[in-house]
């Protein structure tokens, strides 16, 4: 709520999970969805959540590369649902269960019966579950580059609800050449996820029953019910809350001393994007996004922001070394939705507070590297090219309500109509013909971003390309699993796909939209030209 005193609560920590013992030599962990109560900021009353081992956020999982876990996800939540579930959205009909869950790792390079899909969902006790891919056990091998990823709920028609419920958590991957480059470490890395909400009065998540509900203390009641204008409750286009949260907590402050500190920062909202900048002027220094680190540090200017889409994750450095004693905002300036925005929409301008300390506690050795990483640079000659339209409609049944589509397609059409081969590269043409910027993301594997070009869309709906392509920022020239494909452009992307086959979702991260029905699947075939063995490592380059 707005009138909720910033900068008054401490930046919470989430606890390191640890596993609770081995199967086979494997690292074996345990993760119980449940309701709890937790306290989100001093002066709101006791909110209900929703997390992971009882923890909103969930615990973060530290793993080491090509070194896999196992993990048991279970479900132990109420069969009610804590928000409206609306049971004309494709995966939520009445017959289905109000209280499903499947967890998805987010950038996780696993076999498709590992990637939380959306199908693969379950219930308390594993009572009923869903028709595909349901294991009770994932298990992640960790064959990636080290990086930031983070897990949440991906339950077909109810995404949304889930992860606003508080279902989400980071797994950061390391090894021994991350360790040689010196970066902060110990308590000066600190991953936040950012994210926002609004709430009753009584400390309750509010999140609206249909298009137009508000928060308090400028509530409306829901439109009058009229089931030939829409059900009640409806999904929404998109949710943005009156109320910035960083790891679950209210408006934070962070105590941080006069050095240098690496942030590993999440946008883990439903469909806010934020552009951040510091209050005291300074730089970011960006050494890593979605895939691990890029070549070299990007500075990312005060001037220009550091630009994050759901989904989307930075690994930055903050050199607090000149600013002792000074308290220091984190701002956003993102217009919601984006880029246009709307005028009723909850403006978020701040959303924590550094706290420098005068004195260091101990010296500062670590350093920012000239270098990060080696970088294999994937080549669109002679690839396969996929053209893909972002497109938004009236919703056929209830044409007061919009409905996003992926190629005009909604999720369980047939036939699946991408279908790479393992191993080969491809080049995906993102045409957005809608007037939201919308951050998109593939299953299974990282990306690099090759171009933006505008687009202009004639009489009959066709794309024409009007250029010139302008390359991507210096900060999106590393790898990628959620980019960010703007209203009127064509973006475009090139993936070598695997090391596994089988089916994967693809969808925007904008949760709304991904659940009402900007989701489709794509497979992956088995190539006749590699070898099988190869594949089954999981161990391909990139």
């Amino acid at each position: 709520m707005s009138f909720l005193t910033k900068f008054v609560d401490a930046l919470p920590l989430p606890s390191v999970i640890q596993p609770v013992g081995h199967r086979d030599g494997i690292p074996y962990y345990e993760v119980t969805m449940k309701q709890v109560k937790q306290k989100l900021h001093r002066d709101l009353p006791i909110t209900t959540v929703w997390g992971y081992n009882g923890m909103y956020p969930g615990p973060t999982f530290e793993v080491r590369r090509n070194q896999p876990i196992l993990v048991k996800w279970e479900n132990q939540l109420p069969f009610e649902h804590l928000l409206p579930v609306d049971r004309t959205v494709h995966g939520a009909e009445p017959n289905e269960p109000s209280v499903r869950t499947v967890v998805h790792l987010h950038g996780g390079r696993v076999r498709p019966e590992n990637d939380g899909y959306p199908e693969a969902w379950f219930t308390r006790n594993f009572e009923n579950s869903g028709s595909k891919f349901l294991h009770k056990v994932y298990c992640y091998p960790n064959c990636q580059r080290p990086t930031t990823l983070w897990y949440h709920d991906h339950a077909l028609g109810i995404t949304r609800l889930n992860v606003y419920a508080g279902l989400a958590g980071f797994y950061l991957i390391r090894d021994k050449k991350e360790k040689k480059l010196n970066l902060p470490r110990g308590k000066y890395e600190i991953p936040f996820v950012i994210q926002d909400r609004s709430f009753y009065p009584n400390g309750e998540l509010f999140y609206p029953s249909q298009p137009g509900h508000q928060p308090p203390p400028a509530q409306q009641p829901p439109l009058p019910f009229d089931e030939e204008v829409l059900p009640n409750p409806s999904v929404v286009p998109e949710f943005f809350g009156n109320t910035a949260l960083v790891n679950g907590k209210v408006w934070p402050y962070l105590e941080v001393e006069p050095r240098k500190y690496r942030f590993r920062i999440l946008n883990g909202s439903n469909a806010r994007f934020y552009r951040l900048r510091l209050s005291s002027g300074q730089d970011f220094i960006q050494i890593g996004t979605d895939g691990g680190f890029l070549e070299k540090p990007v500075i990312v200017s005060n001037a220009k922001g550091l630009l994050l889409a759901p989904a989307e994750r930075a690994d930055v450095i903050v050199d607090f070394s000149k600013y002792a004693g000074q308290k220091i905002i984190l701002t956003n300036d993102a217009p919601a939705p984006f880029p246009n925005g709307a005028p009723d929409t909850p403006v978020l301008p701040e959303i924590m507070e550094f706290r420098v300390s005068k004195k260091r506690s101990e010296s500062d050795r670590s350093q920012i590297p000239q270098t990060l990483s080696c970088i294999e640079r994937l080549e669109p000659t002679g690839v396969t090219v996929r053209q893909n339209f972002l497109m938004e409609m009236d919703d056929p049944e209830f044409p007061a309500r919009l409905k996003l589509l992926l190629n005009g397609m909604e999720w369980d059409e047939l036939p699946i109509t991408e279908t790479p081969y393992n191993g080969t590269v491809e080049v995906w043409e993102l045409y957005n013909l809608t007037g939201d910027t919308h951050p998109i993301h593939l299953h299974l594997v990282q990306f690099q971003i090759l171009n933006r070009e505008s687009i202009t869309v004639d009489e009959n709906g066709n794309a024409t390309s009007i250029g010139p392509a302008r390359e991507p920022d210096p900060n999106e020239r590393g790898w990628k699993d959620t980019v960010r494909a703007n209203p009127n452009e064509v973006t475009r992307i090139i993936a070598r796909f695997g090391p596994f086959t089988g089916i994967y979702p693809w969808h925007c991260h904008i949760l709304e939209h991904e659940d009402h029905d900007m989701m489709r699947p794509y497979e992956v075939l088995q190539n006749p030209n590699l070898d099988q063995c190869i594949s089954d490592s999981g161990r391909v380059s990139g």
